[in-house]
Protein backbone atom coordinates (compact mmCIF):
# COMPACT_ATOMS: atom_id res chain seq x y z
CA UNK A 1 0.00 0.00 0.00
CA UNK A 2 3.17 2.49 0.12
CA UNK A 3 3.52 5.14 -2.78
CA UNK A 4 6.69 7.09 -3.70
CA UNK A 5 6.17 10.10 -3.20
CA UNK A 6 6.90 13.01 -6.31
CA UNK A 7 10.08 15.08 -4.64
CA UNK A 8 10.05 17.08 -7.88
CA UNK A 9 8.05 19.80 -7.47
CA UNK A 10 5.83 19.17 -10.46
CA UNK A 11 2.32 19.68 -10.02
CA UNK A 12 0.03 16.93 -10.83
CA UNK A 13 -4.21 17.76 -11.29
CA UNK A 14 -4.70 16.30 -8.12
CA UNK A 15 -2.47 15.92 -5.61
CA UNK A 16 -1.93 15.47 -1.20
CA UNK A 17 1.09 18.05 -0.18
CA UNK A 18 2.55 17.28 3.08
CA UNK A 19 5.93 16.97 4.53
CA UNK A 20 6.14 12.75 5.21
CA UNK A 21 4.07 11.27 2.78
CA UNK A 22 5.59 7.69 1.61
CA UNK A 23 2.87 5.47 3.48
CA UNK A 24 -0.36 7.55 2.50
CA UNK A 25 -3.10 5.27 0.96
CA UNK A 26 -4.78 8.65 -1.11
CA UNK A 27 -3.74 7.51 -4.38
CA UNK A 28 -5.74 4.49 -4.14
CA UNK A 29 -8.71 5.87 -2.60
CA UNK A 30 -8.93 8.65 -5.00
CA UNK A 31 -8.15 6.69 -7.77
CA UNK A 32 -11.35 4.73 -6.75
CA UNK A 33 -13.27 8.16 -6.62
CA UNK A 34 -12.36 9.33 -9.93
CA UNK A 35 -9.50 12.19 -8.55
CA UNK A 36 -7.27 11.44 -11.11
CA UNK A 37 -4.25 11.59 -11.89
CA UNK A 38 -3.03 11.93 -7.96
CA UNK A 39 0.13 12.20 -6.86
CA UNK A 40 1.83 12.70 -3.24
CA UNK A 41 3.74 15.72 -3.30
CA UNK A 42 6.24 15.95 -0.51
CA UNK A 43 7.37 19.73 0.19
CA UNK A 44 9.51 21.38 2.96
CA UNK A 45 8.23 24.41 4.73
CA UNK A 46 9.90 27.16 1.98
CA UNK A 47 8.32 25.06 -1.04
CA UNK A 48 4.49 25.41 0.59
CA UNK A 49 3.68 28.96 -0.63
CA UNK A 50 4.88 28.36 -4.27
CA UNK A 51 3.72 25.18 -4.62
CA UNK A 52 -0.04 26.68 -4.12
CA UNK A 53 0.18 30.18 -5.53
CA UNK A 54 3.20 29.94 -7.58
CA UNK A 55 1.30 27.58 -10.54
CA UNK A 56 -1.98 27.06 -12.12
CA UNK A 57 -1.82 23.74 -13.24
CA UNK A 58 -3.44 22.01 -9.63
CA UNK A 59 -6.77 21.52 -9.61
CA UNK A 60 -7.49 20.51 -6.46
CA UNK A 61 -4.94 19.54 -3.30
CA UNK A 62 -5.17 17.63 -0.14
CA UNK A 63 -2.83 18.64 2.75
CA UNK A 64 -1.87 17.22 5.64
CA UNK A 65 0.43 17.95 8.76
CA UNK A 66 2.10 20.31 9.12
CA UNK A 67 0.39 22.24 6.20
CA UNK A 68 -2.87 22.81 6.64
CA UNK A 69 -3.10 26.08 8.82
CA UNK A 70 -0.60 27.95 5.95
CA UNK A 71 -3.23 26.45 3.25
CA UNK A 72 -6.11 27.79 4.95
CA UNK A 73 -4.04 30.92 5.09
CA UNK A 74 -2.62 31.33 0.97
CA UNK A 75 -6.46 30.55 0.36
CA UNK A 76 -8.61 33.33 -1.37
CA UNK A 77 -11.48 32.41 -0.33
CA UNK A 78 -12.21 29.96 3.06
CA UNK A 79 -15.50 27.75 3.72
CA UNK A 80 -17.25 28.52 6.91
CA UNK A 81 -16.15 25.05 8.68
CA UNK A 82 -12.22 26.16 7.71
CA UNK A 83 -13.13 29.77 9.22
CA UNK A 84 -14.23 27.98 12.39
CA UNK A 85 -11.07 25.86 12.49
CA UNK A 86 -8.40 28.25 10.99
CA UNK A 87 -7.12 25.04 8.98
CA UNK A 88 -7.76 24.06 5.30
CA UNK A 89 -6.80 20.22 4.55
CA UNK A 90 -8.75 20.66 0.49
CA UNK A 91 -7.55 23.19 -1.44
CA UNK A 92 -9.96 23.79 -4.66
CA UNK A 93 -8.83 25.76 -7.54
CA UNK A 94 -11.59 27.98 -9.36
CA UNK A 95 -12.51 28.56 -12.78
CA UNK A 96 -11.27 32.54 -12.21
CA UNK A 97 -8.20 31.19 -10.56
CA UNK A 98 -8.74 31.79 -6.88
CA UNK A 99 -7.83 29.08 -4.48
CA UNK A 100 -10.61 28.19 -1.99
CA UNK A 101 -10.11 26.39 1.10
CA UNK A 102 -12.34 24.16 3.07
CA UNK A 103 -11.79 21.41 5.86
CA UNK A 104 -12.77 17.97 5.13
CA UNK A 105 -11.88 16.76 8.09
CA UNK A 106 -14.75 17.99 9.79
CA UNK A 107 -17.34 15.98 7.44
CA UNK A 108 -15.27 12.67 7.73
CA UNK A 109 -15.39 12.48 11.45
CA UNK A 110 -18.99 13.51 11.64
CA UNK A 111 -19.45 10.40 9.06
CA UNK A 112 -17.46 8.40 11.16
CA UNK A 113 -18.87 9.20 14.26
CA UNK A 114 -22.40 9.06 12.96
CA UNK A 115 -21.42 5.50 11.22
CA UNK A 116 -20.55 4.04 14.72
CA UNK A 117 -23.37 5.40 16.64
CA UNK A 118 -26.09 3.49 14.23
CA UNK A 119 -23.77 0.74 14.30
CA UNK A 120 -23.30 0.25 18.50
CA UNK A 121 -26.27 2.25 19.52
CA UNK A 122 -28.57 2.11 16.85
CA UNK A 123 -29.29 6.08 17.09
CA UNK A 124 -27.92 9.02 15.49
CA UNK A 125 -25.04 10.84 17.12
CA UNK A 126 -26.80 13.81 18.53
CA UNK A 127 -28.88 10.91 20.72
CA UNK A 128 -26.34 8.40 21.49
CA UNK A 129 -24.06 11.66 22.48
CA UNK A 130 -25.85 14.52 23.42
CA UNK A 131 -25.31 15.43 27.39
CA UNK A 132 -22.36 12.65 27.62
CA UNK A 133 -19.30 13.41 28.84
CA UNK A 134 -17.18 13.22 25.75
CA UNK A 135 -12.84 12.85 26.31
CA UNK A 136 -10.70 14.52 23.24
CA UNK A 137 -6.92 13.31 23.89
CA UNK A 138 -5.05 15.62 21.99
CA UNK A 139 -5.51 19.60 21.59
CA UNK A 140 -3.93 19.63 18.15
CA UNK A 141 -5.52 20.71 14.13
CA UNK A 142 -7.66 17.12 14.52
CA UNK A 143 -8.51 17.62 17.58
CA UNK A 144 -10.48 21.28 17.16
CA UNK A 145 -12.00 18.94 13.82
CA UNK A 146 -13.28 16.05 15.89
CA UNK A 147 -14.19 18.78 19.05
CA UNK A 148 -16.71 20.82 16.14
CA UNK A 149 -18.32 17.85 15.47
CA UNK A 150 -19.21 16.51 18.91
CA UNK A 151 -20.30 19.68 20.18
CA UNK A 152 -22.75 20.07 17.54
CA UNK A 153 -24.08 16.77 18.86
CA UNK A 154 -24.24 18.52 22.05
CA UNK A 155 -21.90 16.05 23.93
CA UNK A 156 -19.88 17.89 27.13
CA UNK A 157 -16.24 17.83 25.10
CA UNK A 158 -13.31 17.54 27.58
CA UNK A 159 -9.51 17.64 25.63
CA UNK A 160 -6.82 15.96 27.60
CA UNK A 161 -3.28 17.47 26.34
CA UNK A 162 0.01 16.81 27.60
CA UNK A 163 0.00 19.83 30.23
CA UNK A 164 -2.44 22.27 32.05
CA UNK A 165 -4.82 21.31 34.51
CA UNK A 166 -7.00 18.82 32.06
CA UNK A 167 -3.98 16.45 31.30
CA UNK A 168 -3.27 12.44 31.44
CA UNK A 169 -1.85 12.46 34.73
CA UNK A 170 -5.64 14.14 36.13
CA UNK A 171 -7.74 12.57 33.80
CA UNK A 172 -9.16 9.55 36.25
CA UNK A 173 -9.79 12.39 39.06
CA UNK A 174 -11.30 14.92 36.62
CA UNK A 175 -13.31 12.73 34.30
CA UNK A 176 -14.29 9.69 36.65
CA UNK A 177 -18.01 9.17 34.69
CA UNK A 178 -16.57 9.84 30.98
CA UNK A 179 -18.98 8.16 28.35
CA UNK A 180 -17.07 8.43 24.90
CA UNK A 181 -13.08 8.62 24.37
CA UNK A 182 -11.88 9.92 21.06
CA UNK A 183 -8.11 9.74 20.36
CA UNK A 184 -6.65 12.77 17.89
CA UNK A 185 -3.23 11.85 18.77
CA UNK A 186 -0.75 10.38 16.42
CA UNK A 187 0.36 8.22 19.00
CA UNK A 188 -0.23 4.51 17.96
CA UNK A 189 0.36 5.29 14.39
CA UNK A 190 2.80 2.99 12.06
CA UNK A 191 5.57 2.79 12.84
CA UNK A 192 5.32 2.74 16.51
CA UNK A 193 2.15 0.64 17.16
CA UNK A 194 0.45 -0.40 18.69
CA UNK A 195 1.30 1.98 21.17
CA UNK A 196 -1.08 3.77 23.84
CA UNK A 197 -1.85 7.21 24.52
CA UNK A 198 -3.60 5.94 27.86
CA UNK A 199 -3.24 2.24 29.82
CA UNK A 200 -5.13 -0.50 30.28
CA UNK A 201 -5.49 0.47 33.90
CA UNK A 202 -6.94 3.67 32.64
CA UNK A 203 -8.72 3.06 30.26
CA UNK A 204 -10.60 -0.04 33.10
CA UNK A 205 -11.00 2.33 35.25
CA UNK A 206 -13.12 4.17 33.36
CA UNK A 207 -15.85 1.85 33.78
CA UNK A 208 -18.62 4.11 32.28
CA UNK A 209 -16.65 4.07 28.94
CA UNK A 210 -19.16 2.81 26.37
CA UNK A 211 -17.60 3.43 23.14
CA UNK A 212 -13.57 4.81 21.62
CA UNK A 213 -12.77 5.85 18.69
CA UNK A 214 -9.42 6.72 16.99
CA UNK A 215 -8.77 9.02 13.97
CA UNK A 216 -4.97 6.94 13.59
CA UNK A 217 -6.54 4.15 10.53
CA UNK A 218 -2.51 2.40 10.44
CA UNK A 219 -2.65 0.00 12.01
CA UNK A 220 -6.71 -1.48 11.55
CA UNK A 221 -6.28 -2.08 15.39
CA UNK A 222 -4.56 1.04 17.27
CA UNK A 223 -3.05 0.36 20.85
CA UNK A 224 -6.35 2.13 22.75
CA UNK A 225 -8.39 -0.08 20.29
CA UNK A 226 -7.29 -2.99 21.34
CA UNK A 227 -7.54 -2.14 24.82
CA UNK A 228 -11.25 -1.04 24.41
CA UNK A 229 -11.62 -4.62 22.56
CA UNK A 230 -10.37 -6.25 25.40
CA UNK A 231 -12.58 -4.44 27.85
CA UNK A 232 -16.07 -5.43 25.61
CA UNK A 233 -16.04 -1.77 24.68
CA UNK A 234 -16.85 -1.14 21.19
CA UNK A 235 -14.27 0.77 19.27
CA UNK A 236 -13.86 1.92 15.89
CA UNK A 237 -10.46 2.76 14.20
CA UNK A 238 -9.80 6.16 11.52
CA UNK A 239 -9.83 4.40 8.72
CA UNK A 240 -14.03 5.62 7.67
CA UNK A 241 -12.89 9.10 8.87
CA UNK A 242 -9.73 8.92 6.27
CA UNK A 243 -12.00 7.21 3.22
CA UNK A 244 -14.90 9.86 3.91
CA UNK A 245 -13.18 12.78 4.04
CA UNK A 246 -11.34 11.81 0.80
CA UNK A 247 -14.53 11.76 -0.78
CA UNK A 248 -15.82 14.52 0.23
CA UNK A 249 -12.86 16.51 -0.88
CA UNK A 250 -13.15 14.48 -4.38
CA UNK A 251 -16.26 16.08 -4.78
CA UNK A 252 -15.14 19.38 -4.87
CA UNK A 253 -12.08 18.78 -6.47
CA UNK A 254 -14.45 17.33 -9.54
CA UNK A 255 -17.69 19.45 -9.04
CA UNK A 256 -20.12 16.85 -8.47
CA UNK A 257 -22.12 15.04 -6.18
CA UNK A 258 -20.84 11.13 -5.49
CA UNK A 259 -22.74 7.94 -4.59
CA UNK A 260 -21.88 7.80 -0.64
CA UNK A 261 -21.78 3.59 -0.89
CA UNK A 262 -17.94 4.03 -2.71
CA UNK A 263 -17.45 5.07 1.07
CA UNK A 264 -17.43 1.37 1.89
CA UNK A 265 -16.41 -0.10 -0.80
CA UNK A 266 -12.76 1.72 -0.48
CA UNK A 267 -12.66 0.82 2.96
CA UNK A 268 -13.32 -2.79 2.56
CA UNK A 269 -10.86 -2.86 -0.25
CA UNK A 270 -8.06 -1.60 1.72
CA UNK A 271 -8.62 -3.44 4.74
CA UNK A 272 -8.98 -6.62 2.37
CA UNK A 273 -5.67 -5.25 0.70
CA UNK A 274 -3.73 -3.74 3.95
CA UNK A 275 -4.49 -6.57 6.41
CA UNK A 276 -1.40 -9.48 6.79
CA UNK A 277 -2.02 -13.02 6.70
CA UNK A 278 -0.19 -14.84 9.84
CA UNK A 279 0.21 -18.45 9.92
CA UNK A 280 0.39 -20.23 13.46
CA UNK A 281 0.49 -23.49 14.41
CA UNK A 282 2.50 -26.53 15.86
CA UNK A 283 6.18 -26.67 14.63
CA UNK A 284 6.80 -28.60 11.52
CA UNK A 285 2.93 -27.87 10.49
CA UNK A 286 4.12 -26.30 6.87
CA UNK A 287 3.31 -23.14 7.91
CA UNK A 288 6.50 -21.66 5.51
CA UNK A 289 5.93 -23.87 2.67
CA UNK A 290 1.70 -22.90 2.57
CA UNK A 291 2.73 -18.86 3.41
CA UNK A 292 5.12 -19.27 0.29
CA UNK A 293 2.62 -20.95 -1.78
CA UNK A 294 -0.32 -18.26 -0.26
CA UNK A 295 1.98 -15.47 -1.43
CA UNK A 296 2.59 -16.23 -4.53
CA UNK A 297 -1.30 -16.57 -5.40
CA UNK A 298 -2.19 -13.65 -3.99
CA UNK A 299 1.06 -11.74 -5.08
CA UNK A 300 2.28 -10.56 -1.87
CA UNK A 301 5.42 -10.46 -0.23
CA UNK A 302 5.88 -13.49 2.29
CA UNK A 303 7.55 -12.93 5.62
CA UNK A 304 9.10 -16.13 7.58
CA UNK A 305 9.43 -14.90 11.14
CA UNK A 306 12.49 -17.62 11.65
CA UNK A 307 14.07 -16.65 8.68
CA UNK A 308 14.18 -12.66 9.37
CA UNK A 309 15.39 -13.66 13.25
CA UNK A 310 18.43 -15.32 11.56
CA UNK A 311 18.99 -12.40 9.51
CA UNK A 312 18.76 -9.97 11.78
CA UNK A 313 20.87 -11.95 15.04
CA UNK A 314 22.70 -13.69 12.77
CA UNK A 315 22.01 -17.22 14.22
CA UNK A 316 18.98 -19.97 13.54
CA UNK A 317 16.32 -19.56 16.53
CA UNK A 318 17.17 -23.20 17.06
CA UNK A 319 21.11 -22.38 17.49
CA UNK A 320 19.74 -19.37 19.70
CA UNK A 321 17.59 -21.60 21.35
CA UNK A 322 20.26 -24.06 22.23
CA UNK A 323 23.10 -21.32 23.11
CA UNK A 324 21.13 -19.03 25.14
CA UNK A 325 18.16 -20.45 26.54
CA UNK A 326 14.30 -20.20 25.33
CA UNK A 327 13.27 -17.12 27.56
CA UNK A 328 16.26 -14.86 25.69
CA UNK A 329 15.18 -16.32 22.45
CA UNK A 330 10.92 -14.95 23.02
CA UNK A 331 12.41 -11.86 24.01
CA UNK A 332 13.97 -11.34 20.69
CA UNK A 333 11.49 -13.53 18.72
CA UNK A 334 8.79 -10.42 20.23
CA UNK A 335 10.67 -8.11 18.55
CA UNK A 336 11.10 -9.73 15.02
CA UNK A 337 7.43 -9.94 15.22
CA UNK A 338 6.73 -6.64 16.37
CA UNK A 339 8.45 -5.28 13.38
CA UNK A 340 7.16 -6.90 10.16
CA UNK A 341 3.14 -7.15 11.74
CA UNK A 342 2.98 -3.45 11.78
CA UNK A 343 3.13 -3.47 8.41
CA UNK A 344 0.55 -4.15 6.25
CA UNK A 345 -0.25 -6.49 3.32
CA UNK A 346 2.21 -9.44 4.22
CA UNK A 347 1.70 -13.14 4.16
CA UNK A 348 3.68 -13.99 7.51
CA UNK A 349 4.16 -17.27 9.03
CA UNK A 350 5.25 -17.60 13.08
CA UNK A 351 7.41 -19.80 14.51
CA UNK A 352 5.31 -22.59 16.66
CA UNK A 353 5.89 -20.89 20.00
CA UNK A 354 4.79 -17.50 19.03
CA UNK A 355 2.03 -18.01 21.43
CA UNK A 356 3.79 -18.71 24.54
CA UNK A 357 4.21 -15.17 25.19
CA UNK A 358 0.45 -13.02 25.35
CA UNK A 359 2.04 -9.98 24.35
CA UNK A 360 2.66 -11.54 21.08
CA UNK A 361 -1.43 -11.67 20.14
CA UNK A 362 -1.54 -7.98 19.84
CA UNK A 363 1.50 -7.73 17.77
CA UNK A 364 -0.64 -9.97 15.24
CA UNK A 365 -3.68 -9.24 16.04
CA UNK A 366 -3.31 -5.09 15.11
CA UNK A 367 -3.44 -5.79 11.51
CA UNK A 368 -3.99 -9.20 10.38
CA UNK A 369 -6.18 -11.86 10.06
CA UNK A 370 -4.96 -14.81 11.88
CA UNK A 371 -4.99 -18.19 10.46
CA UNK A 372 -4.05 -21.46 12.77
CA UNK A 373 -3.01 -24.25 10.39
CA UNK A 374 -3.66 -27.34 11.75
CA UNK A 375 -1.63 -30.75 11.51
CA UNK A 376 -2.72 -33.84 13.18
CA UNK A 377 0.11 -34.51 15.99
CA UNK A 378 1.36 -38.06 14.72
CA UNK A 379 2.64 -36.38 11.12
CA UNK A 380 4.71 -33.42 12.94
CA UNK A 381 8.45 -33.55 12.34
CA UNK A 382 10.78 -32.44 15.74
CA UNK A 383 13.53 -32.78 13.02
CA UNK A 384 16.02 -29.21 13.75
CA UNK A 385 13.42 -28.24 16.47
CA UNK A 386 15.38 -28.60 19.96
CA UNK A 387 12.38 -27.80 21.83
CA UNK A 388 10.30 -30.59 20.08
CA UNK A 389 12.75 -32.91 20.59
CA UNK A 390 13.64 -31.99 24.56
CA UNK A 391 10.20 -32.08 25.43
CA UNK A 392 8.05 -33.78 22.92
CA UNK A 393 5.73 -32.81 20.41
CA UNK A 394 2.87 -34.03 22.67
CA UNK A 395 3.57 -31.92 25.19
CA UNK A 396 3.92 -28.91 22.81
CA UNK A 397 0.54 -29.30 21.65
CA UNK A 398 -0.87 -29.72 25.07
CA UNK A 399 0.45 -26.30 26.14
CA UNK A 400 -0.35 -24.37 23.12
CA UNK A 401 -2.99 -26.46 20.73
CA UNK A 402 -5.93 -23.72 23.25
CA UNK A 403 -3.87 -20.35 22.57
CA UNK A 404 -3.29 -21.32 18.60
CA UNK A 405 -7.47 -21.79 18.43
CA UNK A 406 -8.17 -19.02 20.71
CA UNK A 407 -5.97 -16.63 18.84
CA UNK A 408 -6.80 -17.73 15.49
CA UNK A 409 -9.93 -16.04 13.32
CA UNK A 410 -9.36 -19.09 11.24
CA UNK A 411 -8.70 -22.91 11.34
CA UNK A 412 -7.51 -24.77 8.71
CA UNK A 413 -7.07 -28.34 8.52
CA UNK A 414 -4.18 -29.23 6.66
CA UNK A 415 -4.97 -30.81 3.16
CA UNK A 416 -1.86 -32.82 2.67
CA UNK A 417 -0.02 -30.89 0.63
CA UNK A 418 1.32 -27.10 1.03
CA UNK A 419 -0.28 -26.41 -2.72
CA UNK A 420 -3.81 -27.19 -0.88
CA UNK A 421 -3.31 -25.78 1.71
CA UNK A 422 -2.69 -22.07 0.23
CA UNK A 423 -5.65 -22.90 -1.82
CA UNK A 424 -7.93 -23.78 0.71
CA UNK A 425 -6.32 -20.57 2.80
CA UNK A 426 -7.14 -18.61 -0.04
CA UNK A 427 -10.29 -19.26 -0.79
CA UNK A 428 -11.58 -19.23 2.62
CA UNK A 429 -10.32 -15.36 3.03
CA UNK A 430 -11.22 -14.04 -0.70
CA UNK A 431 -13.83 -15.85 -2.00
CA UNK A 432 -16.21 -13.10 -1.93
Amino acid sequence: MDNEADVTGAAPAFALIGRKLAHSWSPQIHGSLGSVPYRLVELEPDEVEDFICGNDEWRGLNVTIPYKAEAYRLADARSPRADVLGVANTLVRRPDGSVFADNTDVLGFEWMLEEFCRKTFGSCAAHAIAGREVLVLGSGGASKSVRSVLERSSGHVSVISRSGPDNYDRLLENHPNAAFLVNTTPVGMFPNCPDSPLTFETMRALSELGGVLDVVYNPERTGICLFAERLGIPWQSGLGMLVAQAFYSSQLFQGKRLNESLIHEIMDDIQSRSRNIVLIGMPGAGKTTCGRQLARILNRPFVDLDDAFSIEFSMTPSDYIERHGEDAFRELESRVCASYCARSGLVISCGGGIVTRQNNYALLHQNSTIVFLDRPIGELSSHGRPLSRERGVDVLARERMELYQAWADHRVACTGSAAGDAEKIAGLLFSA
